[in-house]
């Protein structure tokens, strides 16, 4: 039967049949059925509702962006660290750094994820009153724990130095105590290699006002090193005027506080094995190179805020010798 209804906008009479209308509700029970059919949506739910930049599987929960919280951006897939959140443009934009320093900023907000799970980044919440006066206190003091000279020029170097074994172990002692060796005029060279300090002793010559201190890896009874300390400072007529000290570490990095990369202990890699390659494998970082090598110190190096992170022994040592080399006076046999 055809439709009775008339043409719209003036056209031919349809030869097509209409169907009527289907007025049942979502839950009805089908025809001819005792049960209820399925609720039917027609048009589904908002697709702007709620976070849909977050991944399919329930929504994102908000996160303060606290300086330090690696996250990384849903839509580019740049990973970093938040550096600080700022008003910028009329938005709110949260500025993260990568593993290469390299800066991005982002819209606040949702669109992150953090290990894998989709979150909302919001302001970081106000430090409170506590927060601020501890903030202000550590403001007052070094990386070292020394009290703070504030915009005191650097003192002209002193004849006295402090040598160290390697690259990284200058740096660390440059992350936590440079502040103080700038103020006392201190400078701290790598010497290389602790086979030649005999020799190093031997052509530096130190004297009453031109002193010598010395940082060893791996100082522990019985080892190579220790023989070869002992040897150096029973050197004459130079002993006095030389402090030699160690800490019992295969390398510095061992001298950062494991907790710092969410470790309980350093891993024990076995003997044969390229130490620092391994211990990169172990945190699962690049470690075939020695670029990656590089990168891998300079991360665990960015992880030290002060002495507080660095494992006693070495502190002391290097305490131990920035007195030496800056005392004013040193009587006989005072050499370490």
């Amino acid at each position: 039967m055809t439709s009775q209804h008339p043409p719209r906008h003036g056209g031919q009479m349809s030869d097509r049949p209409t169907r009527a209308p289907d007025r049942r509700r979502s839950g009805d029970a089908l025809p001819g059925s005792n049960q209820a059919g399925p609720t039917l949506d027609r048009y589904g739910a908002d697709v702007l509702a709620g976070d849909w930049r977050a991944p399919r599987g329930g929504r994102a929960r908000p996160v303060p962006a606290e300086p330090g919280l690696v996250v990384e951006d849903a839509q580019t897939g740049f990973c970093g660290a938040v550096v600080r959140v700022e008003t910028a443009g009329g938005m709110i934009v949260v500025h993260l750094e990568d593993r290469r320093g390299r800066l991005r900023g982002f819209p606040l907000g949702p669109g992150f994820l953090l290990e894998g799970e989709s979150v909302v980044l919001t302001r970081p919440t106000p430090p409170d009153a506590a927060a601020l006066a501890a903030a202000r206190l550590a403001a007052t003091r070094t990386a070292s724990g020394s009290r703070a000279v504030p915009h005191a020029p650097a003192r002209v170097a002193r004849a006295s130095r402090i040598l160290v074994e390697g690259r990284h172990d200058a740096e660390l002692i440059e992350q936590v105590w440079g502040d103080d060796l700038r103020i006392e005029g201190v400078v701290v060279e790598p010497l290389g290699g602790i086979d030649d300090l005999e020799e190093i002793l031997r052509h530096w010559a130190p004297t009453r006002t031109r002193r010598l201190g010395v940082l060893v890896d791996h100082l522990v009874p019985g080892s190579k090193e220790e023989r070869i300390v002992t040897r150096c400072r029973a050197l004459r007529p130079y002993a006095e005027h030389v402090c030699i000290v160690g800490h019992p570490y295969v390398d510095v990095w061992q001298a950062v506080r494991p907790a710092r990369l969410g470790w309980t202990a350093w891993p024990d890699i076995p003997m044969g094995r390229p130490w620092k390659e391994s211990v990169l494998a172990h945190l699962g970082w690049p470690n075939r190179t020695q670029a990656d090598v590089a990168l891998g110190w300079r991360r665990i190096l960015k992880t030290v805020r002060s002495y507080v992170d660095l494992e006693p022994t070495l502190s002391g040592a290097v305490e131990q010798l920035i007195d030496f080399v800056t005392e004013p006076t040193q009587d006989a046999n005072d050499g370490c």
